[in-house]
């Protein structure tokens, strides 16, 4: 777990950690307005050595090169006015504590503890090397939005590959799925209604401090130690019914109980900004009973019998009966892999409960009901067709035509980064401590066109 935080951590510095920076440091190189510090090359190094130990030599010399880089794309983005709002920057800082603080089961004094300081002194430390990161990736974005292949290039690129080196790869299954949230009952649906009725009317006709309330009674862990704040958002970001409601207050008001897919809220707004607000919200989750699991499990076991019976096709009965929420909807059932971008997963990348479900199955099988956990442990229920399978291979066009394109990109892309950093390199002030001028891989910033 220490390593998963300390990695996790890293996200918080941009290109390094600053929380971990010593105080003496030294200017290494100079690209454009920007400096590259000692202490940034060194705590790269440290991280890349703590994930392999045998590093070679010429390991910081590559890391130089790339932070050099780096400098060079944020220079660019600041002569270009590549805007980055304090909301873009806010955003992420918050994600990235949150996503910490759930490693953490949201203990803030085991937050500090760890790393010494509080989460704002986190946050301010952090915050203008985040802005700087964020600008560092929308140039590249910018610079490389128009980089594409075609099928010719895709079959070049494979063709240059020499044989004994194709890559092998393991066997792949593509998914096809329904989820099925179960329906809160009538009982349950007023006993989450009639609690917020009356901490709305603790607040109101009371007087109770609305974030003591939130801590206490939310059900939503990640806004509830805010006291149900939930930072400044713009429109989009909240879910339909929340938005509407959220939008249409005045500074300060309360709103009346609004029912979402997550259960029941509570919203305030505190303060609005142009199209942007900042809310807070205590959320009330009816409770799902056994029964109604049991009835949401029956329910999919029907759907499955009529597409089995051949009453209803796998498409049909995923726009009838499958959550809109979930990414499949939009995709025809089909599960899209988060590593690849496509819809084929290799055996040890699919959840366990899907894995053990498949593992007997026929291609065009459908299962039976199973019951999963979303990430924030609401549970459902799925049903999920074996769409194809294939034996383990040797790479080929045919079989794997999309992981081919996505390398081919992606040596295009490298290709057309290194090109434009040695072209804007020529207008660009560099130098650099002559300690590292032996690196083989810095040889490019010694141009005769670049002031040493």
């Amino acid at each position: 777990m220490k390593k998963l935080i300390v990695v996790l951590g890293m996200l918080l510095a941009g290109l390094s950690m600053m929380a971990q920076r010593s105080v003496i440091d030294k200017v290494i190189a100079k690209v454009g307005g920007e400096l590259l510090l000692l202490s940034e090359v060194e705590e790269q190094y440290a991280y890349m050595a703590s994930e392999n130990p045998n590093l070679p030599p010429e390991a910081r010399c590559n890391i130089i090169d790339g932070l050099m880089t780096a400098k060079l794309l944020l220079n660019q983005a600041k002569l270009d006015s590549v805007e980055v709002s304090d909301d873009d920057v806010e955003t992420q800082l918050n994600a990235r504590i949150d996503r910490i603080l759930a490693y953490m089961g949201g203990d803030e004094s085991q937050f500090e503890a760890y790393y010494g300081q509080s989460i704002n002194e986190m946050k301010e430390q952090n915050r203008e090397d985040l802005r700087n990161q964020i600008m560092v990736e929308r140039m590249r974005s910018q610079i490389m939005k128009d980089v594409t292949v075609t099928p010719s290039e895709v079959k070049q690129f494979f063709q240059n590959i020499p044989k004994d080196s194709l890559p092998y790869f393991n066997s792949e299954v593509e998914i096809r799925e329904i989820v099925y949230k179960p329906k809160v009952n009538a009982e349950e649906r007023q006993k989450s209604i009639d609690k917020l009725t009356e901490l709305r009317r603790r607040i109101v006709e009371g007087g109770e401090d609305f974030a003591a309330l939130a801590q206490k009674f939310s059900d939503d862990g990640g806004s509830a130690r805010l006291g149900g704040d939930l930072g400044w958002a713009k429109r989009g970001k909240f879910v339909p019914e929340f938005e509407a409601t959220a939008y249409n207050l005045e500074k300060d008001q309360l709103s009346e109980i609004v029912e979402s897919d997550f259960g029941f809220h509570l919203i305030q707004l505190l303060e609005r900004r142009g199209n942007s607000i900042h809310v807070r919200h205590i959320l009330i989750k009816p409770e799902i009973t056994d029964e109604d699991l049991e009835l949401a499990k029956a329910h999919l076991d029907s759907v499955r019998t009529l597409i089995v019976k051949d009453s209803l096709s796998f498409s049909i009965a995923v726009k009838r009966f499958s959550d809109e929420n979930t990414q499949s909807y939009n995709n025809d059932g089909r599960i899209v892999n988060p590593a690849t971008g496509n819809t084929f997963f290799e055996i040890g990348d699919l959840d366990p409960d899907i894995y053990f479900t498949i593992d007997t199955m026929d291609v065009g099988a459908i299962s039976d009901p199973f019951e999963f956990k979303d990430p924030i442990g609401e549970s459902y229920f799925r049903i999920v067709l074996l769409q194809s399978r294939t034996a383990p291979h040797k790479a080929s066009l045919e079989l794997d035509y999309s992981k081919i394109q996505k390398a081919a990109i992606e040596a295009k892309k490298n290709e057309f980064i290194t090109n434009w950093v040695i072209d804007k390199m020529e207008g660009t002030f560099v130098s650099f401590d002559p300690a590292y001028q032996s690196c083989k891989a810095l040889e490019k910033w010694l141009d005769k066109n670049i002031r040493p």
